[in-house]
């Protein structure tokens, strides 16, 4: 993208993205108006459509930022841990401090930025998926790599094993929304974790 020219935008962009970033956060993408966002932003529409393009623009640098500065947790406990379950673990108990940090929304927005979308936010939602498929595809690479060395028993199913960790994190999300602390977060993860085949403690 080339470098804008003519007079300074007069704000801070950092800023003004920081602060739509949590309004997104907080109330997804669809109830979010340009209205909504200049306020918050404390900026006027053109200097937002000069800076950020549109809304749906905004809204994915704002998704960019917020994985950059709040789901960095995901990422560590693939690329730092030996097995599927400590991955996941690493996972669960992360986006059970993620999920309900003090003074921040509740919640992911990666997985609750576009819940109930409508048509024409139907780009954004499947901008969310494939994040959120990512995640998943990392669980099962996982998975298949412990049954190839036998720390998961041969029959286990890979798939399945995913699907079920895939829904206690997608889980923990709508918990943190629905106003649950991270002690009832964590205590969740402890149940699940326990279901682990050959769990360990």
């Amino acid at each position: 993208m080339g470098t804008r020219t003519g007079r300074p935008r007069g704000f801070d962009r950092d800023a003004a993205l920081e602060r739509a970033m949590l309004l997104f956060w907080e109330r997804g993408y669809d109830t979010v108006s340009v209205r909504d966002l200049t306020d918050a932003m404390e900026i006027t529409p053109p200097s937002l459509y000069a800076a950020f393009t549109d809304k749906q623009t905004l809204f994915e640098e704002a998704v960019d930022t917020y994985a950059q500065r709040y789901g960095g947790y995901i990422r560590e406990a693939f690329e730092t841990q030996p097995t599927a379950y400590r991955a996941v673990r690493g996972l669960l108990t992360g986006a059970a401090v993620q999920q309900t940090l003090p003074g921040r929304p509740s919640g992911c927005l990666i997985l609750n930025g576009a819940t109930n979308h409508t048509v024409a936010s139907a780009q954004v939602a499947a901008g969310l998926r494939a994040r959120r498929a990512e995640t998943e595809a990392l669980i099962e690479g996982k998975i298949r790599a412990d049954i190839d060395v036998g720390e998961l028993p041969p029959e286990t199913d890979a798939p399945a094993l995913t699907a079920f960790a895939t829904t206690v994190w997608q889980g923990l999300s709508q918990l943190a929304r629905d106003g649950h602390g991270r002690r009832d977060l964590e205590g969740a993860v402890a149940v699940a974790l326990a279901a682990w085949p050959g769990a360990r403690q």
